[in-house]
Formats: structure tokens, sequence, C-alpha cells
């Protein structure tokens, strides 16, 4: 009895033994690679996983980052002072980024825009789209209130304030998340530091517009005459800014007869 005990024994112990040769040289033959710099870089990023760096995740850009592919300061979220962290690691110098920050373009509060009908059902934005005239405001083109943005927000940086999504400035970290939620493409990342703004997104005639709301660009272009950088254009009935063209001198925000630049 005590020899097949030990018989038992010695083919386990031998099997186990087989086994654990086995396995460590299966673990040396398809060993992966470890990028040292790879898991340095990953441990300097936020982990909010929110893509708004283009690259799927913060492991996708710390990969990215290692291989070259993508500049040392590409994460919205960590800005200028995990950028220069993460050139240190790359041995690299930080090239001075801009600061980005979401702008929902337009100023259709309750109080300024006009209702086709009263709307009771799912609020959601993307919704709108089953919905006769897109949603109940009279402007086709404007904020419909319902948050489909605050939702996508991981930051907690927009909501919905008197009937339209305000940002704030200093809790958006420029992910792109809510631009890419808007389903009538009202929110755009403008340079944090350029306070003059459109705020509007309407397409439409002056009269379409001034019969929907009291403060929609008519595009009447006296912006445009007015500007001494050429920074405001006007195309399709709607002013649009060049952030690497304007001064912010406040010219065209002075002759704006409907108050839509901010």
């Amino acid at each position: 009895m005590i020899t097949g005990i030990l018989i038992a024994a010695a083919l386990v112990g031998g099997t186990g033994l087989v086994i654990g040769l086995l396995l460590g040289v299966a673990g040396k033959k398809f060993a992966v690679e470890v990028n040292e710099k790879e898991i340095a870089v990953r441990e300097q990023l936020p982990g909010n996983n929110c893509g708004g760096c283009g690259y799927p995740g913060c492991d996708g850009l710390a990969a990215a980052i290692a291989k070259g592919e993508a500049p040392v300061n590409a994460c919205p979220v960590g800005g200028e002072a995990v950028g220069k962290v993460i050139a240190g690691i790359m041995g690299q110098e930080v090239v001075e980024s801009t600061r980005m920050a979401a702008f929902v373009k337009c100023t259709g509060t309750c109080e300024k825009t006009n209702d086709n009908y009263t709307y009771t059902g799912v609020e959601d934005c993307e919704m709108m789209a089953f919905i006769p005239g897109g949603g109940s405001k009279a402007c086709n083109y404007g904020c419909m209130g319902f948050g489909s943005c605050v939702k996508a927000c991981p930051f907690d940086a927009i909501h919905i304030v008197n009937g339209i999504a305000v940002v704030d400035q200093e809790a958006c970290k420029a992910c792109g998340k809510c631009v890419a939620k808007c389903p009538r493409h009202l929110i755009e990342l403008v340079p944090y530091d350029k306070q003059t703004r459109v705020a509007c997104s309407s397409h439409a005639k002056g009269k379409a517009v001034t019969a929907a709301c009291e403060l929609g660009c008519i595009g009447c272009k006296k912006c445009e005459k007015n500007c001494p950088s050429e920074a405001i254009t006007v195309t399709d009935f709607c002013a649009h800014i060049d952030y690497d063209k304007c001064t912010g001198c406040g010219k065209c925000k002075e002759v704006c007869p409907r108050h839509v630049i901010l």
C-alpha cells in the first residue's frame, strides 16, 4: 500500500515538474516584449479613457507616444503638466499647445426662443430626429436642451441652463465627447483664452431667424466688414471666427445688431 502511495506521489510530482518546465519554456518563447517607456507614460496618464486624444483610451495613447506616433502632450485631460512629465520620459521638449474648451454655439434660452408646440416625451436630443419638426423649438439649428451632451460628458462640465447647454470652461477637458454627441453639431472646441465667440449656428435667412429667436445671427455681415484682422466671415447666413487671426479687439461684438457675438 505504501509503495502504491509513493508511486502515485512520484507520478504527480513528475507530471508537475514536466508541466512546469514546459510552461517555463513556453513563457520565454512566447514572451511579449515590454516597452518600459510605454509603461512609464501610461502611469502618468489620468486614466479617464475618454478618447479625446483620438486613441482607444489611455493604453492606446501610451503605446502611440512610446512609438513616436503621437505627441507627448496629446492628452487633453492631463494638459500641459502631464505633457511636460511625459516629455521628460521620452527625452523630448514639449511643444507648447493651446488649451481648448467646448463651446455651445447657441444662446436661445427659453425666454429668447419661440416654440411651435408643447412637447412631452422622451428627453433626448438624438430622438428628436423622429419628432415632427425635429423638436418643438421654432429654430431648427439651435440647442434642443434635452442634455444628450450632458450625459456624454465624463467630467460634469456641461449642463442644461434655462433650456440650453452651457459649458463650464474651467471643468472642461476638451475631450470632445459632447462635440461628437450633439446631433445638430452645435458644439465645437475653441481656444480657451479666445473669448470672442459667435453664439449661433443658424443658417436660416434673416426673416426666419428673427421669427424664431431674439438673438440669432441674420447674416448681415456687419461683423465681417468691420473686423480689422479679417478674422470673421459670414457663410450661409452665419458668422464664423478664425481664431488664428482673431485678436480679440471686440469690433465685431460692438457692431452686431443681434448681440449674438459674445
